[in-house]
């Protein structure tokens, strides 16, 4: 039976649905947070949970954009390595979107602009030089330039900060998924990117 507790903190909601999103029952993950994290919560909160904070499409705070700063980057997913693209705006820093591929080339990196191109329009592009992007940007008629200074540390700081987050839950969950399509890791990447941008809209 499980007894009323404080509120659950956000950290610890994280570890619930990331657990599910591996493919663990709601009741595993119940009995698995108390073990790791000590917190105790009924299968059925758990649920609740998954309902309520469900990963949709990326929200941001809607203004206006400046330009896109992307970058891509490796992260580890069970025995292998995945490459995590990310965008930014550098005005109100949120992140507008971000994708993940199991290959980095010029036709990755053109659908990546694409879906941006259909979610906040056409704006000049700046990258760290890959050559995938300046043939993708011609592709889609987009101005490209190279990160300023400001630019890069704005797009490092923001990539170290997932990459610190993804490893953590990769070093205590690891995937166990053969063949594993992804999904699970796009949906904790959604929602990790939701909690972020709320975070830097109330701060």
């Amino acid at each position: 039976m499980f007894s009323k507790r404080n509120r659950t903190s956000s950290l610890d909601i994280d570890h619930a649905l990331y657990l599910y999103f591996l493919g663990l029952s709601t009741r595993s993950v119940s009995k698995a947070i108390f073990h790791i994290n000590k917190v105790k919560r009924s299968h059925v909160a758990i649920w609740k949970w998954i309902q309520k904070y469900k990963p949709q499409k990326i929200s941001i705070k809607k203004k206006r954009i400046s330009e896109f700063i992307i970058d891509e980057t490796l992260i580890k997913v069970g025995p292998e390595y995945i490459w995590l693209w990310v965008t930014i705006e550098p005005e109100n820093r949120q992140i507008l979107a971000l994708s993940i591929s199991k290959e980095r080339n010029m036709f990755v990196a053109e659908r990546f602009l694409d879906s941006l191109i259909k979610s906040h329009g056409k704006h000049c592009v700046s990258t760290d030089g890959g050559t995938w992007y300046p043939q993708a940007c011609r592709f889609l008629k987009l101005r490209h330039h190279i990160h300023s200074s400001l630019e890069k540390s704005l797009i490092e700081r923001t990539m170290q900060y997932i990459k610190d987050r993804t490893e953590s839950f990769d070093d205590y969950f690891p995937c166990r998924i053969k063949n594993c399509k992804l999904k699970h890791i796009r949906n904790w990447l959604n929602l990790f990117v939701n909690y972020h941008n709320k975070e830097l809209i109330n701060a």
